[in-house]
């Protein structure tokens, strides 16, 4: 698939059974824009809040995940999380008239199948991928859980998963994804799993109201009482004879589709989970007895690195339609060539500015700096700046072309890369103060590649020209 944003072509309706509520719910899948990532909306609600699939907006991990934001909350996402992950749909609006996702057959098989009938698109703006680049380790000791992410040479997302239940009916089990094209044929159709002792417990507590032997694997690892038996048909519609003969194995008899199938459903769990990091991620996750808190604890550790990153390293498209062209650009300042050293703004606000210089051979100072080995020299780099610097400090100014900008100080100027023919300059610029008396004071960094290249202080006065 291309490395595109994608989305859906066309609305998805499915409807079924909340697992934990019973409650009948009507779900659409919904096309979204560029950048949405996937928000569910609670049309049921007054004002049909949204829901952002976040990290942040993680209230419970009790037998599936569930958000809450706005006053509204969303059961057991992370099925049709991984569904929409392991297809690599971007952005999707995910409307629901009840609190929680169906629970259709305990799997993502049917949300992966119904999205494949009606189709994905590519949109104009390319993915953000989160690319790991540092070996990240977590451990829960009170749950035994322990999950490492690394690096793959070439970009992949993987994930191993083991699970160690110290059952007599299910052992260890492995299993792997190598890239995520073998979600819809090896993991999707991979079915949630309980032991029956598990199931007393859920149906005790009141939850499971929309539990059934179709949307489960129910494993029977302990022999169970008279009063259990009865408490277990009751709650799910059965007739008490069907559990008299209840022995070690699989409850409702199922055939397994796989032999380590859960295992499998563990790692679509994991998908699932990491969805709401909130961009396509490229590393390999290895997990032994993973669960949805500890996906969720995990998720925030690499997302905090992802955050870090981008700070350091942010991502600015340069082909977005420019704020300032260089027609408004000459209008602003008094530049001119060979030294109007800024070609476009591509965005800015009462906080920030951001610029870009396109760099060529052309350039007039490469024919003394140096002709065998150019490289824009250090000065220049501060002055573009400066440049955009001076159009943010005139750009809510009425009848700018009236004013000029002059340094009143540079400080803490760092060059960590030089600058050559062929390069972008993206110069983001953020103010440090508020203006006072026409004094500009901003933090000015230089990018090329999204790698920084150099970094300074800057102080300037707006004085209007006599």
């Amino acid at each position: 698939m291309s490395d595109l944003q994608k989305t859906l072509k066309e609305e998805i309706a499915i409807s079924g059974i909340g697992l934990h509520t019973g409650e009948k719910v009507n779900m659409t899948l919904k096309p979204a824009p560029e950048d949405h990532g996937y928000v569910f909306q609670r049309i049921d609600l007054p004002e049909k809040p949204l829901v952002k699939a976040d990290l942040d907006n993680v209230v419970s991990t009790k037998r599936g995940t569930t958000l809450e934001k706005n006053g509204a909350a969303v059961n057991t996402t992370e099925h049709v999380l991984a569904a929409l992950y392991g297809l690599e749909v971007d952005n999707a609006l995910i409307e629901l008239d009840g609190p929680e996702i169906p629970i259709l057959d305990g799997s993502s098989r049917l949300f992966v199948e119904a999205i494949q009938k009606t189709g994905i698109v590519d949109q104009a703006k390319p993915k953000n991928y989160f690319v790991l680049n540092e070996n990240v380790a977590f451990e829960n000791n009170e749950k035994q859980v322990e999950m490492l992410a690394v690096p793959t040479p070439q970009g992949e997302f993987r994930i191993t998963v083991m699970v160690d239940y110290q059952s007599p009916l299910l052992g260890t089990q492995h299993a792997s994804m190598y890239h995520i094209g073998e979600f819809a044929t090896e993991i999707s159709k991979c079915r949630t799993f309980v032991f029956l002792r598990e199931l007393i417990q859920l149906v005790n507590n009141g939850l499971i109201k929309g539990g059934d032997v179709a949307n489960a694997i129910v494993m029977v690892d302990t022999n169970i009482s008279e009063e259990e038996k009865e408490r277990l048909a009751s709650t799910f519609n059965r007739d008490k004879s069907e559990l008299q003969k209840i022995g070690i194995g699989i409850l409702n008899n199922v055939e397994l589709q796989y032999e380590n199938e859960p295992a499998r459903h563990k790692l679509l769990d994991i998908v699932g989970d990491l969805a709401l990091i909130g961009r396509p991620f490229k590393g390999h996750i290895l997990a032994a007895r993973p669960g949805h808190q500890t996906n969720v604890e995990f998720g925030k550790m690499l997302r905090k690195i992802m955050l870090d990153d981008e700070k350091k390293n942010p991502k600015f498209d340069l082909h977005k339609e420019a704020v300032y062209d260089i027609n408004r650009i000459t209008k602003m300042l008094p530049h001119r060539y060979p030294f109007l050293l800024i070609d476009k703004i591509i965005d800015v606000d009462e906080n920030y500015i951001t610029g870009v210089k396109n760099v060529t051979r052309n350039e007039p100072f490469f024919d003394g700096h140096f002709p065998e080995e150019p490289v824009m020299p250090g000065v220049l780099q501060i002055e573009a700046m400066a440049q955009v610097g001076g159009i943010f400090a005139l750009h809510n100014v009425e009848d700018p072309e009236r004013y000029s900008t002059y340094f009143l100080k540079i400080d803490n100027v760092r060059f960590k890369q030089k600058v050559i023919p062929g390069d972008a300059v993206v110069f983001h610029l953020t103010l440090l103060s508020p203006i006072r008396r026409g004094i500009v004071h901003m933090e000015g960094k230089a990018y090329v590649r999204n790698k920084l290249v150099f970094q300074a202080e800057m102080m300037a006065q707006v004085i209007k020209n006599k």
